[in-house]
């Protein structure tokens, strides 16, 4: 098990979403002695925190190809359209290059942002050596992303070799026993309710908590976590929540259309909005042609 230092619980805060939390850990810890590679990691953290919260703003960059590579994630997630994201994806690319070798970070934060952009081998290149925690919980989404959950298998091992007991390696469970079906699915509701215990809920468990019972045909029961979510985190609204919830409607026969319209209207460029879309688009053009 890896010893804790001054940022454990700062890091553990984020992993779990508790953003506004993380902030204030960081804020708390600000005058601790800590080595320079800590005090530049509480750095990265503040930042990946208010980009988590959608505070564009906050996220100022700095001097570090790390802190440069948060601030084309924020542009990224501000940008109006696909050629302006590939833009940014490609000036991530020569971020990338300008460290020889890159820092972990920078190659954790460039990975994330490929796999947001559909380069997924891109992404895994940047982390699949997994030299740190955080590169093997990535590299086990993206083998996930890819269908191969026996890559992800041992990715999840590989987790429970280096820190059985921290916040990534439970997450990991979760996302790999939600990956293998209904037969898993108790298992994660397990881990995720003693996070929640223990932490706290946050819109991320609580998402967590709602598709796990959805795997499981609890439908009533993922639909009472994810309104709770609405509830509780009025202003951390995420576009997932919105498709949990259209979704456990759909599975209870309820009609899913004020869900849909909502996460048109606040998540329009949302991959699900965009495949809704596309899907409904092609169904009425096929229509046509059977019209009388």
């Amino acid at each position: 098990m890896t010893e804790p230092d001054e940022l454990y619980t700062l890091r553990a805060q984020y992993w779990m979403g508790h953003y506004h939390l993380a902030l204030d850990e960081a804020k708390s810890i600000a005058r601790r002695p800590m080595s320079p590679a800590l005090k530049a990691e509480r750095e990265e953290l503040i930042q990946r925190a208010h980009l988590a919260l959608g505070d564009f703003p906050k996220v100022i960059g700095g001097d570090t190809p790390a802190l440069k590579a948060l601030a084309l994630r924020a542009q990224y997630d501000q940008a109006p359209d696909d050629d302006s994201r590939t833009a940014i994806a490609n000036k991530m690319k020569e971020v990338l290059a300008t460290e020889t070798p890159p820092s972990p970070s920078l190659q954790l934060y460039a990975s994330q942002l490929f796999l947001s952009h559909g380069w997924t081998k891109d992404a895994l290149q940047c982390v699949h050596a997994g030299a740190t925690l955080e590169h093997v919980a990535m590299t086990l989404q993206i083998y996930l992303k890819l269908d191969r959950l026996d890559l992800a298998q041992n990715q999840l091992r590989s987790l429970q070799q280096q820190d059985e007991d921290a916040v990534l390696t439970q997450l990991g469970s979760v996302f790999v026993s939600l990956a293998t079906g209904s037969s898993s699915s108790g298992d994660a509701i397990h881990v995720l309710a003693s996070l929640k215990e223990q932490y706290g809920p946050s819109p991320l468990l609580q998402n967590l908590s709602a598709a796990s019972y959805v795997i499981s045909g609890q439908y009533e029961e993922a639909e009472t976590s994810l309104i709770e979510c609405r509830k509780e985190f009025p202003d951390q609204l995420n576009a997932d929540t919105l498709i949990n919830l259209v979704v456990c409607q759909q599975h209870q026969g309820k009609d899913p259309s004020a869900g849909i319209m909502e996460l048109k209207q606040t998540f329009p460029s949302h991959p699900y909005c965009q495949a809704l879309d596309r899907v409904t688009g092609a169904f009425e053009r096929e229509s046509l042609k059977y019209k009388v």
